[in-house]
């Protein structure tokens, strides 16, 4: 028997038996609204989304795409297309028209639903592209296009329809990877992957059926379906869902509703540390809070810490996972800047740029392999070969395994640079210098130097406190005095500038493409 491509009804039908298990434990709750939906309720919205779909002609096989922030309808067209056997395709509301367009050419939804505040942006991207999707209008307070709205199209019928019967290895999501350059590509998410990362999550993390999370990564990121989302209805889980991801009122809701998990992105997790409410909130409920989507610098670990909460990093990519690694049970505290050790259905190894396997201790590419990985790029015309090869996947990041067997991730392979012959590892570096009190945020980028070939150049986010009002933040002869003893001396930055802001992309990552693009030019 081949689990992987023969079919099942089981094997879409999220919903329906989710639902038949616990029909009255609380899935999902809008924040927005206000409003809770049980695992019943969600079944029954999902059955009245699945003839909606099936009344514009979605039938197996072909991708409705939604363009909208976290709300219960995503879901809703995630247990719908399923039912159905369709795919559903989430795209970024942040990408430009341009980028948009050419998703939805390589998408070609046969249906496209689009949330209000994105109409004019999305309806620039369809002008541009060459598919004609049938389009909804997914309202908010007020209706901004011309196109029939997607409430309005939802029938009341709310009773079972005839689920597909889906194979393991048959697509259900395509998600776009957080390419900062280009339009990104389509990541092709299967069943399989999908399952067999909710199992990876469910017995590596323990996640139980009383948990209830915030949900903090938007749904165009495969954070906001794979890292918490889709392991939590495995496991019956409540999930909390907000249109913006504000840090008092993430805050407030793990205070309101008890939250046991939380896992963000480390810029989440450092403003909510900042926020007013931060001290009074009571945060003795959660489990663990796990940081995902870069490096996470020392004052965030030490600041939830200090608040009595277990913290630990996490690690993944679109392409595999995302969930690769979990801390083991009694890890020492020290262990902390480490991603862990793999979880249970996950191999992992770091490679040379010939793909020979590294003793530990030394640093290569990070490759994974498991079940959860992906099946390739969607309309792939050889965009994966350098990612999907041999059966493992190439990450693009560096890594290293220390004696103990726990991994840590030295960055991306494309952002190390060599100086005067030595490897310089921007994170290892940044570190160091966000620890300085003059210092909210750190990139480290390198930059042409005519007697070392290349040196380093921070690019620093000065702090609100800890430098005196008309000061100047830190010069680069401090930051030589700061590092010394820290850094060996070919891997202090030479040159150093400063932004009011650093800029962000994806779901509140560091853009260091945008720094690099701005600052990694010739020194003046």
């Amino acid at each position: 028997m081949n689990w992987g491509s023969d079919p099942y009804e089981w094997v879409g039908d999220w919903s329906g038996r989710r639902a038949s298990l616990s029909p009255d434990r609380t899935a999902v709750v809008d924040e927005t609204l206000g409003e809770a939906y049980t695992y019943a309720a969600l079944d029954d919205r999902a059955n009245a989304t699945a003839r909606l779909l099936e009344s514009v002609g979605v039938d197996e096989g072909e991708r409705v795409a939604l363009v909208a922030r976290s709300r219960v309808e995503a879901f809703d067209l995630f247990f719908a297309t399923g039912k159905l056997g369709a795919i559903l395709a989430p795209l970024s509301y942040r990408l430009e028209p341009p980028e948009l367009g050419e998703l939805l050419d390589l998408v070609e939804p046969r249906l496209l639903v689009i949330e209000s505040p994105f109409v004019e942006r999305v309806e620039h991207a369809i002008a541009r592209a060459e598919v004609d999707p049938i389009v909804l209008e997914l309202a908010t307070d007020d209706i901004a296009g011309g196109w029939d709205t997607y409430d309005e199209r939802v029938p009341s019928d709310v009773r079972p329809v005839e689920t597909a019967e889906r194979a393991l290895s048959d697509p259900h999501l395509l998600l776009h990877t957080g390419g900062s350059t280009g339009t990104p590509k389509e990541t092709t998410i299967t069943h399989g992957s999908i399952y067999w990362n909710s199992f990876n999550t469910i017995t590596a993390w323990g996640l139980r059926p009383d948990d209830v999370a915030p949900m903090v990564f938007p749904i165009f990121h495969t954070g906001g379906w794979n890292v918490l989302p889709l392991p939590f209805f495995n496991m019956g889980g409540t999930l909390l869902v907000d249109r913006e991801v504000e840090p008092g009122r993430v805050l407030e809701q793990i205070d309101r509703h008890g939250a046991t998990v939380l896992v963000a992105v480390p810029a989440v997790l450092r403003t909510m540390t900042r926020n007013d409410d931060w001290e009074r909130t009571d945060l003795s409920t959660l489990r663990f809070v796990k940081s995902g989507g870069g490096p996470c610098r020392d004052a965030i670990v030490r600041a939830w810490r200090e608040r009595g909460v277990e913290f630990s990093q996490g690690y993944g990519l679109t392409e595999c996972g995302p969930n690769n690694f979990a801390m083991p049970d009694d890890w020492p505290k020290e262990k902390v800047a480490s991603v862990g050790k793999p979880v249970l259905h996950t191999d992992v190894r770091v490679v040379d740029d010939d793909g020979q396997p590294l003793e530990d201790g030394d640093v290569g590419e990070l490759e994974i392999a498991g079940p959860h990985a992906a099946s390739g790029y969607w309309a792939d015309s050889g965009a994966g070969e350098d990612t999907f090869a041999d059966g493992w996947v190439s990450t693009g990041d560096l890594a290293r395994r220390d004696e103990d067997g726990f991994y840590h991730i030295e960055g991306r392979k494309k952002n190390m640079f060599i100086s005067g012959g030595e490897n310089v590892y921007p994170p290892e570096v940044e570190d160091e210098i966000a620890d300085h009190p003059a210092v909210s945020e750190v990139l480290v980028i390198g930059v042409p130097d005519d007697q070392w070939g290349t040196v380093g150049k921070a690019v620093v986010e000065p702090a609100e406190d800890g430098v005196d009002e008309g000061d100047e933040p830190l010069t680069t002869r401090e930051l030589e005095g700061y590092l010394e003893g820290r850094l060996a001396q070919f891997k202090v930055p030479k040159y150093l500038t400063f932004v009011d802001e650093m800029p962000t992309s994806g779901p509140s990552k560091l853009d260091r493409a945008a720094v690099k693009e701005r600052y990694g030019g010739e020194p003046e």
